[in-house]
């Protein structure tokens, strides 16, 4: 097992005063670390600060015996980063870009160079495609060689930040396969809004939302906390305000015209709650508590 991300008490507040981060502590280990949470939950601020990019106001980040925000340079080349904005050079082939950022990441042995680009367009299905320009790669393929970027230099600690978003759900599943690949052996942290992303793949997980640690855990243990917990019933959309007046609603969903509710309570809610086998879509929007309407 390589070492854990420690991440103690980390804070930062925008000039404007938006807090994007409140004392957030986190040990994430080897294997896949699913990071979920609503659009503005200060996601992407953590993700920023782990890859060096921007200064918190306090607290502190550690891998292994790397101090994060004092080494940079240490961290910068162990790190695999994929930001949400992954923009690629349209007219440039595939291999020639990679080929460029390998010298950038300081692989300049021209024969090793081509033997790792070569490796790494094949480990992400790209190998076919090596002479296509960039502009004409699909959402997925794209997404597929900003991992094959982010893999050069043999990372320790890869960071992919909503890197779903957009896929089609065939080039989604390639994708999250690749990632399940590439986390047995180093820190792959997976940030994202979409929890499915993270039930399959994740052997540990923790929710933010307004910046705070809402939950931290594997998601096994915490779908078993809801357990005996989760009740739903089927209601007219006139009578939705009602319930939510009433009763702890963690989502509401559209079927076939009326609204399927999922609550939570200790015991039973009444006439016409059926039990629920939890999952980590109910884990999610209790973890979220009053946030909910956000996510």
């Amino acid at each position: 097992m390589g070492p854990e991300l420690v991440i103690d008490g980390l804070s930062k507040t925008y000039p404007g005063g938006v807090c994007a981060l409140r004392d957030v502590s986190l040990r994430i280990p080897t294997g896949m670390f699913g990071l979920l949470g609503p659009n503005g939950a200060g996601k992407s601020t953590l993700m920023r600060t782990i890859a060096t990019l921007q200064e918190p106001d306090s607290g502190s980040i550690a891998l292994g015996d790397i101090d994060v925000l004092r080494q940079k340079d240490q961290v910068r080349r162990i790190l695999g980063y994929l930001p949400q904005e992954f923009g690629v050079y349209p007219r440039i082939t595939a291999e020639e870009m990679l080929s460029h950022i390998a010298v950038l990441k300081g692989i300049v042995d021209a024969r090793a160079r081509t033997d790792i680009v070569a490796r790494l367009l094949r480990q992400t299905n790209l190998w076919e495609s090596r002479r296509r320009k960039l502009g004409t790669f699909s959402g997925g393929m794209k997404q597929r060689f900003g991992i094959a970027q982010a893999l050069l230099g043999e990372p320790r600690l890869i960071i992919v930040d909503e890197p779903t978003a957009g896929l089609d759900p065939a080039e989604r599943n390639r994708f999250l396969n690749l990632l399940a690949e590439i986390g047995e052996n180093i820190i792959v942290i997976l940030s994202t809004h979409i929890v499915a992303d993270v039930t399959d793949l994740c052997s540990r997980m923790a929710v933010l939302a307004r910046g705070e640690v809402r939950l931290a855990g594997s998601p096994a243990d915490a779908i078993g906390a809801l357990e005996g917990r989760v009740w739903r019933t089927t209601i007219g959309r006139q009578h939705l305000a009602d319930y939510q007046s009433r009763y702890d609603v963690l989502s509401t969903q559209l079927v076939g015209g009326r609204t399927l509710l999922h609550v939570l309570a200790d015991d039973p809610p009444g006439e016409g709650f059926d039990p629920v086998v939890p999952d980590l879509e109910d884990v999610y929007f209790c973890a979220l508590g009053t946030d909910r309407a956000a996510a």
